[in-house]
């Protein structure tokens, strides 16, 4: 395992790392949990990923248990884990349960402290931007968090680089501290943000990146070239499906004319899409979601495909599935609070 600095910071981070999005909040024990997640620490793998919002809190009581579990049985130790959590969503109903005001960042940090059962995180997302909270609160928020030792450092997620450039110039000129990374998504399908509208922060700030979706939702495993098989995420749940935002039938076909590059750099092509997020060189982690032990194993051999990435693979694959230019907008849940106003 190789491991990368998150941004502009002295935090080192696994190459690739693991995330409890879907796989927590529905379809794993404690037990399956932590045989993932030894499996992927003993191979190098020291950051893990979740959110208040992953099923309700589910899944950070799930990682709480996992992580206790590994220091009881003296797998590692708590300074040996880099945590991060979201917040944003709440787990719960309620005008000011959600958000980025002072309240709900304060208030939202301090339960999922509790859920994970640590005294604190080494990093705290805000897991949206929003319109109704100004940045200058949340920068505020963020920096007394920080200053009360429940995390080390700040991130956004999906944020656009305006809001993350006005997010930074204020902790600047109020000698706070600023986020020092995103959590965007990040595969051959999604490639405009991180590609093109972040790349004055990767110039100004040194933003680090911890992408998600690097299969994009496992379409680019190819298991949906004849269709979605039942069982699958995309043919369990339409809020996935949506989240696809592009013609099925054409990414499919694309996936399928990777086949034969994968086949020749003698990997899968969930591999070869796992290693291409990871050659960019300023992704700090590619988030893994593994629902089984089998599969993190499939997914680690990655490591070994990301020096094969040479330009002119990398330009054989981009004729396949060409960067386009696609307007940064925020989605439904960055307005998940006007309906109280």
């Amino acid at each position: 395992m190789k491991y990368r600095f998150l941004g502009d910071s002295g935090l080192l981070v696994s190459q690739f790392s693991y995330g409890s999005w879907v796989t927590f909040a529905d379809s794993v024990t404690v037990d399956k949990a932590y045989e993932i997640m030894a499996y992927g620490y003993e191979r190098g793998v020291n950051f893990w990923d979740t959110a208040e919002v992953y099923g309700a809190g589910a899944a950070e009581k799930v990682l709480g248990q996992v992580f206790h579990r590994g220091v009881e049985n003296k797998l590692w130790t708590r300074e040996d884990l880099v945590i991060a959590t979201k917040i944003f969503t709440g787990t719960k109903e309620g005008p000011n349960a959600r958000g980025l005001s002072r309240k709900h960042l304060v208030e939202g940090t301090k339960a999922s402290l509790e859920r994970l059962q640590l005294d604190y995180v080494d990093v705290i997302f805000c897991h949206r931007p929003e319109p109704f909270t100004p940045i200058e609160e949340t920068v505020r928020s963020m920096n007394f968090i920080i200053q009360q030792g429940w995390a080390f450092y700040w991130g956004t997620s999906e944020w656009l680089s305006s809001e993350i450039i006005e997010a930074c110039e204020i902790a600047d000129r109020l000698g706070l501290i600023r986020p020092i990374c995103e959590q965007p998504q990040y595969n051959l399908f999604e490639r405009s943000r991180v590609e093109m509208d972040y790349d004055v922060l990767y110039k100004k700030y040194n933003y680090g990146l911890t992408t998600w979706s690097p299969l994009k939702f496992g379409l680019l495993t190819g298991k949906y070239a004849n269709g979605m098989p039942e069982g699958t995420r995309l043919a369990q749940s339409e809020y996935i499906r949506s989240m696809l935002r592009g013609d099925f039938d054409e990414m499919t076909k694309q996936v399928e004319q990777l086949r034969p590059i994968a086949e020749e750099l003698d990997c899968s092509l969930a591999q070869l899409a796992l290693a291409w997020c990871s050659s960019n060189k300023h992704v700090s982690t590619v988030i893994l979601g593994a629902s089984s032990l089998k599969q993190m194993e499939e997914n680690l051999k990655a490591l070994d495909v990301v020096p094969k990435l040479t330009e002119e693979i990398k330009s054989r694959i981009d004729a396949i599935i060409p960067r386009v230019l696609k307007i940064a907008t925020h989605d439904h849940w960055s307005q998940i609070r006007s309906k109280w106003l």
